[in-house]
């Protein structure tokens, strides 16, 4: 048996790896062990491992690492508790692969821990590309980390291997969310109602809008030029999720508790969980914000989405995004193209670039036919050019 130990540090990423989980667990060859750090952990973010133990897994190790604060001295001191603790972590449980997604500060200490340690990793969605975000930096640091790269599209590939991962470590197998949505039983539209204390009505839009780290000083700007032109929309309920432990996330925050203070048609939610969010994009006409399940997710349910502003440059989109800068104007108006007769027939045929499912089932068996012995020792893979 393989120990294999999950790191999850925020509510969306446990939403992806939730299925890889699920078949580390059921696996006759893998024994999983679960490790909740970051988000998942702080009260301020909904203590969000409760919903891990909710799917009825058992976390092995809780890593804490957040500090009460958002400016980047925090982020960088939280990063230094996070190094602490996955170092003891990974000496008592004494992983054979640890299993990482994506691109936040959390994964980053993780996967230097890791490395250290001389444990192998298995890295998800690497190769993406995100201008904007200090995750771009953070997760090509991962890719040079890791030993085995699960990618969501082949453009992906191509990127890791540039970056002289062998290709034969490089396995194209779609994006993790849509799995979420093939496997999960969503709500009915009125047991989601229920649920959530709010009506969606006939008019509804979903708002995520996360600060774009490689800024200074703009995420209060922009997310009042947000706010702003979200005031014309009074015939639409608005549901709101909140940002994630980014740094500067706290005046969103603050920003968006103030505007549904003052607007009857808004509800603001700290964690809607995956089946809830997945839920809501059954139900509701677009998704508005910058978060990447606007593009990875959101195309799958062929409804539009208003992608605001730099954060996710760089990654691939189905022609039901709609870009536009983070100006209430440009914003204004790509809602109303977004919400038009046109445009919403455009998006029913519109496909996701990230794949039909079946990701989780690739990884776990990959996982398993994987011999670990020897695999921590690279060769750089170059690209002949000539």
């Amino acid at each position: 048996m393989k120990n294999i130990l999950v790191v999850t540090g925020t509510r969306a990423e446990y939403g992806l790896l939730r299925w890889v989980i699920d078949g580390i667990a059921k696996s006759n060859l893998l024994e999983l062990q679960l490790c909740a750090t970051g988000m998942h952990l702080s009260p301020e973010f909904g203590l969000t491992f409760q919903e891990i133990e909710k799917d009825g897994y058992q976390i092995d190790s809780k890593v804490e690492m957040l500090l009460s604060a958002d400016t980047p001295s925090a982020i960088i001191k939280s990063m230094g508790l996070g190094l602490v603790g996955f170092a003891d972590e990974f000496s008592r449980l004494k992983p054979d692969l640890i299993v990482i997604l994506g691109d936040r500060f959390e994964i980053m200490c993780a996967a230097t821990a890791a490395t250290i340690a001389r444990i192998p990793i298995a890295h998800l969605h690497g190769g993406e590309a995100t201008e904007g975000c200090i995750d771009e930096a953070i997760r090509h640091s991962i890719t040079k980390m890791s030993h085995l790269h699960f990618v969501a599209a082949e453009e992906y590939k191509k990127r890791v291997i540039q970056l002289g991962e062998n290709p034969d470590r490089v396995f194209c197998v779609g994006g993790m969310g849509v799995d979420n949505i093939l496997k999960l039983d969503l709500l009915s539209k009125q047991e989601l109602e229920y649920d959530l204390g709010f009506e969606l009505g006939n008019k509804s839009m979903l708002v995520t809008f996360h600060p774009v780290t490689l800024e200074c000083n703009t995420t209060g700007e922009q997310m009042r030029e947000l706010l702003n032109s979200l005031s014309q929309f009074t015939d639409y309920k608005i549901i709101f999720t909140m940002p994630n432990a980014d740094t500067d996330g706290r005046e969103i925050h603050q920003l968006i508790e103030r505007f549904c203070l003052d607007n009857n048609n808004c509800r603001a939610f700290t964690s809607l969980g995956q089946l809830r969010y997945l839920s809501c994009l059954k139900y509701i006409n677009l998704v508005v914000g910058n978060s990447s399940s606007g593009l990875l997710e959101v195309p799958s349910f062929l409804i539009p989405t208003v992608n605001i502003g730099d954060r996710q440059k760089g990654r691939l989109k189905a022609v039901s995004i709609i870009d536009c800068k983070p100006e209430k104007s440009q914003i204004t108006d790509s809602i109303k193209r977004a919400v038009s007769s046109e445009f919403k027939e455009f998006c029913k045929h519109a496909k996701n670039p990230y794949g039909n499912g079946g990701a989780s089932e690739l990884i776990i068996r990959e996982i398993e036919d994987t011999e670990l012995g020897g695999i921590i020792k690279k060769e750089f893979y170059d690209i002949n050019f000539s």
